[in-house]
């Protein structure tokens, strides 16, 4: 067996925790189809953050990144160079831009965190291959 402090938080989680578990892993999942119908050409990440929040909070969870140490969106949104993490803000989306987005959000008790990446209109082959 694998020891470490990580083991000794692991909780056996009852069949009520696992089916809240499992709602709130749907809703986000159901954001990142909500984003991937967002990003377009001309539309701003804050623009997206907007609607995000609102499908989140609309949904019966809260975004557990906003204000989370300091940051100040619901939802991150890395286009490009920027790795991981991207605060959005009032850049327009542009075809071949390569667009992540990450979802981390807190529902009945428990966080759900997911993310998938985009190539925003049309690409080229990179950035297409990248993304696959």
């Amino acid at each position: 067996q694998v020891r470490g402090w990580w083991n000794a938080r692991v909780v056996e989680k009852s069949a009520s925790d696992l089916d809240a578990m499992r709602a709130a892993g749907r809703l986000a999942r159901a954001a990142l189809d909500r984003a991937a119908e967002l990003v377009t050409p001309g539309r701003t990440t804050e623009e997206m953050d907007a609607i995000l929040h609102r499908f989140i909070c609309d949904g019966g969870a809260y975004p557990s990144d906003l204000l989370y140490k300091g940051f100040p969106k619901s939802v991150m949104i890395s286009i490009n160079e920027v790795i991981c993490h991207g605060i959005p803000d009032d850049r327009a989306l542009q075809d071949g831009d390569v667009v992540n987005v990450d979802v981390t959000l807190y529902m009945n008790g428990f966080h759900a965190d997911t993310a998938r990446t985009w190539v925003c209109g049309r690409g080229d082959e990179r950035g297409e291959r990248l993304v696959r």
